[in-house]
């Protein structure tokens, strides 16, 4: 039987939405992934590292998906649901989560890494990342690049030309270089994105809160409805995510 508007709005809007796992979107949405395969280019640059950091670690899953972490492993995170549930997840692994606000300074001395990672930073700190890493050191990182899910967006918030120029990978690169590293990789895919049901659209504005910033499901409820009758109508929403991998190293 096919779930009303109210079921679909009302599950999504009740399910928690801590942490970095989008499993719960499984056979609701789908994501194409970047060619490059984040996940297997950090863990190779794990196992290599002697102190590394990972900023911005969400829940921890994508760093506890890493085979192998350096003798010493430091994460940081903001939000205190996602610190806890870090906490959680990567004690065991030996690595010390830091609950700390992304605003610098960071609570490492200077040069202490040879490697930074992120995935997905909501801001990224350029003179910071440069100051933690030690001469000869790599930052690696997968970006939100520009106009990412802005059919989904727009379609909430109408036109966005200002925002629709935010995280371009150009701009990106040239803050890294201005904080005294070097760019040795830059790369950028559009990738296709469907929702097969409106409660698929609800956890997802709900977990990637600077979507649509705001987002309560009272507060677009109209929307929300419209857009369940267009997916039952047309088929699932399509959108395209922007992802770009950066790598920049800090001079020997």
């Amino acid at each position: 039987m096919e779930r009303t508007f109210e079921d679909l709005v009302a599950e999504a809007g009740s399910v928690p939405v801590d942490g970095w796992d989008f499993s719960w979107l499984e056979g609701r949405a789908t994501e194409q992934r970047p060619s490059w395969g984040y996940q297997r280019l950090m863990s190779a640059r794990l196992a290599r590292a002697n102190a590394a950091l990972d900023v911005q670690t969400g829940g921890g899953e994508v760093l506890a998906g890493a085979a192998d972490l350096p003798p010493t492993m430091a994460a940081t995170e903001s939000w205190p649901p996602n610190a806890a549930k870090a906490t959680r997840l990567l004690h065991p692994r030996g690595v010390v989560v830091v609950a700390t606000p992304d605003e610098p300074p960071w609570p490492f001395a200077d040069a202490a890494f040879d490697l930074v990672t992120s995935r997905h930073p909501a801001t990224v700190r350029f003179p910071e990342i440069a100051r933690v890493l030690a001469p000869g050191g790599t930052y690696l990182a997968q970006h939100v690049g520009p106009a990412s899910v802005f059919e989904l967006v727009e379609y909430f918030l109408g036109p966005q030309p200002e925002a629709r120029a935010k995280r371009d990978p150009g701009i990106e690169s040239a803050e890294a270089r201005a904080a005294g590293l070097e760019v040795v990789d830059l790369r950028l895919e559009r990738l296709r994105m469907e929702f097969f049901d409106v409660g698929a659209v609800v956890y997802f504005l709900r977990k990637v809160i600077w979507t649509v910033p705001g987002f309560t499901v009272a507060g677009h409820r109209d929307r929300l409805r419209e857009l369940h009758e267009r997916i039952r109508r047309d088929g699932p929403f399509v959108a395209h995510s922007s992802r770009f991998l950066i790598e920049a190293r800090k001079p020997a």
